[in-house]
């Protein structure tokens, strides 16, 4: 199960999103409780970042540990060290290979061993053969047992209704291999059923009233880059701060949004000017850095760049259409200078990217006369 436990880790600034569990890895003869993460893109870490079939390996040669011996030594890194004790284990290697597979598909929002299941059932319900019961009791076996219980939401009847749906009248209940399903209970569990259908159709709508979390155009990547002077077609290149796109803001021009950052930044007038004067943006930002700081700059700093991204895309309209052309994809900026700004392969905090998307917004608004 995910739950809460939401991560990821960063491949070429491309997020890849995962989730964690706990595990036993066994080195040395001692074993130590650690968390094996598990990617989307299939790659598991277990101390070092492997494919499933390399993590398969390790469970076979129980690296991964799925069972634990008696008086076996045991630690959690820098908190405590202990000795098994009757030790009881939930898992097999197939099992937790089996469970990390339904972790991926659901991190990649595809139908998990569980889905597949339930897609199976709704088959049989619609034709009612004893071709689609058997593929429905394969797909029902498929799911991990460690998992099964949870497979209808119901923590009243568990997956009850499921195994009897899937075993027939006279079929063997999964969990009751002794006892034969009776008509009875299996005309419970087609009730089930068919009221969960209706509950599940008349539910409201979960789609969100004003649109998708996600975008739909892949991310944008705005590289690092020392533009010096302007050129007829620049591209995404015109979408960075250093570009020279003179913007005038309380009465002064300066040649590029850095320009105007970085002497905005500044609490002496003398060296202000001098920054805004600068050849290149690189050299503004070398001048501003050997000054004092305004009171109150980092604190102000997201506002500023906010208005003068603003001035620039309004008083630039051919980089305003760059900006525009973008669509709704996300935004990556990189600064070798600063996380703050930069998203720097996902290690920034990429405030730039940020606003450019604000900024963006605005301007569709403005052409589609949303005020």
């Amino acid at each position: 199960m995910i739950g809460n436990r939401i991560t990821h880790r960063t491949a070429d600034g491309v997020r890849i999103p995962g989730t964690w569990r706990h595990a036993f890895i066994c080195n040395g003869g001692t074993y130590f409780l650690t968390d094996l993460f598990i990617y989307a893109d299939g790659l598991v870490d277990c101390w070092e970042l492997v494919t499933l079939d390399e993590f398969e390996e390790k469970l076979r040669r129980e690296w991964v540990a799925t069972s634990l011996p008696e008086g076996g030594r045991a630690s959690a890194h820098q908190l405590a060290s202990w000795t098994f004790g009757e030790p009881h284990v939930w898992v097999t290697p197939e099992v937790l290979l089996a469970e990390i597979r339904d972790t991926i598909d659901r991190l990649n929002r595809r139908p998990d061993s569980t889905g597949r299941c339930l897609a199976a059932v709704d088959a049989f319900l619609a034709d009612r053969t004893e071709e689609n019961r058997a593929v429905a009791r394969a797909a029902y076996l498929a799911i991990p047992h460690t998992q099964r219980r949870y497979a209808l939401g119901d923590m009243d009847r568990k997956d009850g209704p499921l195994r009897v749906l899937v075993a027939g009248p006279g079929g063997d209940d999964v969990h009751r291999p002794d006892e034969r399903v009776t008509q009875e209970r299996y005309d419970e569990a087609v009730a089930y059923f068919e009221e969960r259908n209706r509950w599940i159709a008349e539910a409201p709508s979960r789609v969100p009233a004003d649109g998708a979390a996600q975008s739909f155009a892949p991310a944008v990547k705005l590289y690092h880059s020392y533009p010096q002077r302007p050129v007829d077609d620049p591209g995404k290149r015109g979408l960075r701060n250093d570009y020279p796109a003179p913007i005038t803001v309380d009465g002064v021009t300066h040649a590029s949004v850095g320009h105007a950052y970085w002497a905005l930044s500044v609490a002496d007038p003398e060296t202000r000017a001098a920054v805004a004067a600068a050849e290149t943006g690189t050299r503004a930002r070398a001048l501003a850095a050997g000054a004092p700081r305004r009171d109150g700059w980092e604190q102000a700093r997201t506002a500023v760049m906010a208005r003068l991204l603003r001035a620039k895309y309004e008083q630039h309209p051919d980089l305003a259409a760059v900006l525009l052309a973008t669509a709704d994809s996300t935004v990556l900026y990189d600064d070798a200078d600063s996380g703050f700004w930069g998203d720097n392969g996902g290690r920034g905090r990429n405030w730039t990217g940020r606003l450019l998307e604000l900024v963006r917004s605005e301007l569709q608004a403005r052409n589609a006369g949303i005020h």
